[in-house]
């Protein structure tokens, strides 16, 4: 199983991310773009290929987290989706097999009793902006293997997972399993990811306990034992998703207890 890292708020650039992969002998690193230092404008092509092949490493790629391409106002949709055509080409010129997305719930309307998302309201909008999507991502990634790999988060309501579903008809998308996340929220979409294991190619691992999590693996409630064994037997890759070096650091020791 290849293992990863995050990029971590402490280290201040990618030499140094690349050095701390090294040390604790892993095998790819996930840029995330919601830092300033991986947007597209400062990804420095050549020399994190230089970087890559000489420490015999990888990466892949975490979508900004804002992102939204089935917003109504078409302008701003336009631009994630060009974001998202121009962070392919950076992935195929990287050679990263992966991009991780969220997908936006949308804006909701608080009544008396409940709230009202817009996207279920307007689901045939919603769906019809996912299926353009969809088409786009397919026409950018053409035969490459990279793939977009959709991640739980807050817990997957009924019009995300139809969202969902319609995007894994394409060959290009495919699931990403946080398992701190679903801890947090009772295991709420491990259900969902498991009836589509067979699309599951990527997993975010880290420990919880309640709704605390990207805590070190082995210092919390999560079943990691049963959690690897489904990455194994998806052939998952694996992002150590902790958020400090230290919490990093005894993970990758922990997990040989795993």
């Amino acid at each position: 199983m290849k293992l990863g890292m995050p990029t971590l708020i402490e280290t201040k650039d990618i030499a140094e991310c690349v050095l701390l992969c090294k040390e604790l002998e892993l095998d790819f690193i996930e840029l995330n773009m919601n830092f300033p230092q991986y947007q597209i404008d400062r990804i420095d092509m050549p020399y994190y290929l230089e970087l890559a092949e000489n420490n015999h490493i990888f990466y892949t790629i975490h979508l900004e987290e804002e992102l939204n391409v089935c917003g109504y106002n078409k302008e701003v949709t336009k631009a994630y989706i060009r974001t998202v055509e121009a962070v392919i080409e950076i992935a195929r010129q990287l050679k990263a097999p992966v991009i991780n997305m969220h997908m936006a719930e949308g804006i909701y309307i608080t009544l008396p009793d409940k709230k009202v998302y817009l996207f279920e309201q307007y689901k045939s909008i919603y769906l019809e902006r996912l299926r353009e999507f969809r088409k786009v991502c397919e026409l950018a990634i053409e035969d490459s293997d990279i793939k977009i790999c959709i991640e739980n988060s807050g817990g997957y309501k009924d019009y995300l997972k139809e969202g969902i579903e319609l995007l894994l008809e394409s060959r290009v998308f495919a699931l990403t399993f946080d398992i701190g996340h679903d801890h947090c929220i009772g295991g709420m979409d491990e259900p969902f990811i498991r009836k589509h294991k067979d699309r599951l190619m990527h997993m975010h691992l880290h420990d919880a306990i309640g709704k605390k999590n990207h805590l070190a693996i082995g210092t919390g409630d999560i079943d990691i034992s049963d959690k690897l064994a489904l990455a194994r037997e998806c052939n998952c890759r694996g992002v150590l998703e902790t958020k400090t070096i230290a919490g990093l650091k005894k993970t990758v020791v922990n997990l040989k207890n795993f």
